[in-house]
């Protein structure tokens, strides 16, 4: 009798040791997928242009040269129309990241900055000099760079850089989804993300 019992232990051992190890087996391949969903989703992610934007300024560029000391003076000048187009974009294939399989956390652990492109359109009119001090390349690079820093001060004056940031927020809050679905932790500069709205809060 005891022999029989003795084997019938065994037999449940060898059984429910099997069974728990077929589930560990499991377990493990279904986290080894979801970690591999989480990075390709991350990686699949390419340029975010978030943010378009369009100004209009007008320029009046003038510069003076003096001839033979300060007995004369040339003057030459132009009226500068500018329409420009601007983009701020981020490029989320540079996000870095870290999976933590054994926690189930993936931590974000730097966002690109964000890309500001500028194309500005220029059209000159009105354009007067002389001989004694015509119009030169260096004057059109001047007024290039005079109308690029310009256009740098009204889109930081603008909500461009804010609309931009709550797309990006929007953008990311779909690895939140993807984590929270999974019963994983997202993680930013080691601050958990509990929610969509501490999400809003991220200094980027």
């Amino acid at each position: 009798m005891r022999k029989i019992l003795f084997g019938v232990v065994i037999t449940l051992v060898v059984l429910f040791t099997f069974k728990y190890c077929d589930d560990r087996r499991k377990d493990n391949i279904v986290l080894q997928e979801r970690s591999t969903l989480i990075q390709e989703q991350i990686k699949n992610v390419g340029k975010l242009v978030v943010t378009e934007g369009h100004f209009s300024e007008v320029f009046n560029y003038k510069n003076s040269k003096e001839i033979f000391g300060d007995y004369i003076t040339s003057e030459k000048k132009a009226l500068v129309v500018v329409n420009a187009s601007v983009t701020i974009a981020y490029d989320l294939s540079k996000i870095e990241f870290k999976v933590d399989e054994a926690n189930k956390t993936l931590h974000i652990l730097s966002i690109p900055k964000e890309e500001i492109n500028i194309n500005p359109d220029l059209e000159y009119y009105d354009i007067q000099a002389d001989f004694f001090n015509p119009f030169e390349a260096k004057d059109y690079n001047a007024i290039k760079k005079a109308v690029d820093v310009s256009l740098a001060k009204k889109i930081e004056a603008s909500d461009l850089k804010k609309n931009a940031k709550n797309r990006l927020i929007s953008e990311l809050s779909k690895f939140y989804i993807l984590t929270n679905s999974f019963g994983w932790t997202l993680q930013y500069n080691e601050l958990p993300m509990t929610s969509l709205e501490s999400l809003q809060n991220l200094k980027l």
